[in-house]
């Protein structure tokens, strides 16, 4: 869900009644990068009759939390250049489970997922064995080595839409996956999206709520106040709301900048996930890497492009 270009101190009613146009901005960003994985999937999907995918770096079969980042002391934390070569873990974005309409562009449906066609990914990732993993665990492995589950793979949900809570939370459910959902709060109890009771639910069932700005607005077009309009003040909403520290960013479009780290930092994250772009290699852990699962995708092809983008 993309949403237009408009200012950042716009009035919201006026913002929420731009939502329906959200898609193309997103695919002006991704849609080259979406493309490239899927011709390597499709590459790759005569080859690949069965679902293997290797461990994470030193992953063990048993599955571990090491913690949240502020009990890593920071002498213990790895530096750029070894966290940059770890194995990458896979970690896909979606964005809105629904079946598609006649009015949806061929561009937008990169960015729908069909209701069967989702639940047949999930139940192809339980079936190949993979293990949802949350941040904090990816903090550990990526700064300390600390172990993850065989086959770890993270589900991520961006824009707060309300399908993700009444579709995508019962199929993960149903295998025991967990998820990080990264919430837009102009949105929050807005026809279509979730309330902030579903979002502390989804909290509390041990989900992981991420901050994903107030209204979607491009960071690389940040200035002065847009940091607290942006990110302060929507972290600080999400922390009442779930009654725990907010400390990971998604970046909308997936753009960012380097000027954006240290203001990142500044408010307390520990980690920003971007789509499928290169890493920045002074800072991997505020460019971490996610692929979009395409509406466009079969579960084999879901999987092989996981196998070919990580």
């Amino acid at each position: 869900m993309n949403f237009p270009k408009y200012p950042v101190l716009a009035a919201a009613l006026a913002t929420l009644g731009a939502l329906s146009a959200c898609n193309d901005a997103k695919n002006a960003t991704a849609s080259e990068n979406t493309a490239a994985v899927a011709n390597k999937a499709q590459d790759a999907a005569d080859s690949a009759s069965t679902a293997v995918t290797p461990t994470a770096g030193n992953a063990s079969a048993a599955s571990t939390s090491a913690g949240s980042p502020a009990t890593i002391p920071a002498s213990q934390r790895a530096d750029a250049a070894t966290i940059t070569a770890r194995p990458q873990v896979p970690i896909l974005c979606y964005h809105q489970i629904r079946d598609w309409r006649a009015k949806d562009s061929k561009g937008a449906k990169d960015y729908i997922v069909p209701v069967e066609q989702f639940k047949a990914q999930i139940k192809m990732l339980a079936d190949s064995g993979y293990h949802t993993i949350l941040p904090d665990q990816l903090y550990a492995y990526l700064t300390t080595g600390a172990a993850l589950p065989s086959k770890p793979i993270m589900l991520t949900f961006d824009d707060t839409d309300l399908d993700q809570f009444t579709v995508a939370r019962p199929t993960l459910d149903k295998y025991g996956f967990k998820a990080v959902y990264f919430i837009m709060t102009v949105s929050l109890g807005r026809p279509n999206y979730m309330s902030k009771a579903q979002v502390k639910q989804l909290s509390d069932e041990g989900n992981v709520i991420g901050s994903h700005t107030w209204d979607h607005h491009n960071v690389k077009k940040y200035e002065g106040k847009d940091w607290v309009t942006q990110i302060e003040e929507p972290t600080k909403k999400l922390e009442e709301i779930t009654g725990k520290k907010i400390n990971y960013f998604a970046y909308p479009f997936g753009l960012w900048r380097p000027e954006s780290i240290p203001e990142l930092k500044k408010r307390g994250m520990d980690a920003a996930f971007i789509l499928a772009e290169k890493r920045d290699q002074q800072d991997p852990l505020y460019t971490i890497r996610r692929i979009i699962a395409s509406g466009y995708w079969s579960p084999r092809t879901l999987h092989n492009s996981i196998v070919q983008s990580f």
